[in-house]
């Protein structure tokens, strides 16, 4: 198939090129930089320099590929996180370039659209499984994900079949969020909110990369994609602790959650995300099964890559 693909050079896309390419599928790629674009003309990819937030461009790119994916994103790290307008870029993103995208690939005659999205706009739910059919409740800084989700039901509803995938939490050995994780951890705290007891889902990079593509042969709808077993924060990172040979961290104390506002509500809430509907409906499973699996996975990776 011809498949376009905007966000190939992020930590999931850059792990989905080589996957769609070795397939025998065509792939067109965005690129920002000639570096980037250099690195995916090695995978096997085409680039293309588009500009997302351009309608007439995006259209103009779009035409002649059979299946457009979307897994763009700008999500910043760190402390930049907690500033003003950090997420500004992403959110952009999810409501402007999902719209220019989705709308460019009915109009080029794609049959399929998918689109990423976020788990964590489910609502706490303490220790219950949450699937699909739970109604989601995303908090301000998260709101624009109905965006990005509306795009691909628009999509569907012209005929197509519009795909979102609502990924849990990323994490794996090059993503700077996992790396700010570890600095943490080492120094003896836990960059995260919520209660000890409240639940985590997680994905290993690799395996999202790997439901993307498994993505390309599912009926339209939402699905989401997360490990097998979701964890307890507490029981989270006492395992990344135990990994690096440290001492159990600090968490954060909800107090101190409770003042960061809508950021702290999503990131704080205990979801215990299944992933039974994408596993039924695709044959996908993930290779890292939980973080129990992951952490020694992903400290053993990063210490070969050291060496």
């Amino acid at each position: 198939m011809q498949i376009f693909l905007a966000g190939a050079t992020g930590v999931v896309g850059r792990r989905l090129v080589p996957l769609l390419v070795a397939a025998g599928h065509k792939v067109t790629a965005v690129a920002r930089t000639d570096a980037k674009r250099r690195a995916l003309e090695l995978q096997g990819a085409s680039p293309v320099a588009v500009q997302l937030f351009d309608a007439e461009m995006v259209a103009r790119a779009v035409a002649g590929h059979e299946v457009v994916i979307n897994i763009a994103t700008h999500i910043p790290s760190g402390a930049k996180a907690m500033l003003p307008g950090a997420f500004n870029e992403n959110n952009r993103l999810r409501r402007v370039a999902s719209k220019n995208l989705a709308a460019a690939a009915a109009e080029t005659g794609a049959s399929r659209f998918i689109q990423e999205s976020f788990a964590p706009v489910y609502p706490d739910y303490g220790d219950e499984w949450i699937d699909e059919g739970v109604p989601i409740d995303p908090a301000s800084y998260v709101e624009t994900v109905l965006d990005a989700e509306w795009a691909a039901d628009r999509f569907t509803k012209s005929g197509g079949a519009g795909v979102v995938l609502r990924f849990t939490f990323f994490y794996g050995p090059d993503s700077s969020l996992t790396l700010d994780t570890i600095r943490a951890v080492r120094k003896g705290f836990a960059p995260s909110f919520g209660r000890p007891d409240g639940f985590m889902s997680s994905i290993w990079t690799d395996d999202a990369a790997a439901a993307v593509k498994a993505a390309l042969d599912v009926p339209a709808g939402v699905y989401n994609v997360s490990d097998n077993q979701p964890v307890r924060r507490r029981e989270c990172f006492d395992a990344l602790a135990a990994a690096l040979h440290v001492n159990s961290p600090k968490l954060i104390p909800e107090w101190i959650s409770s003042l960061t506002g809508s950021l702290g509500d999503t990131l704080g809430r205990s979801q215990r995300v299944s992933n039974a509907r994408f596993k039924a409906a695709s044959g996908w499973a993930p290779r890292v099964p939980s973080v129990l699996e992951g952490w020694p996975l992903l400290v053993d990776e990063l210490a070969e890559a050291e060496a």
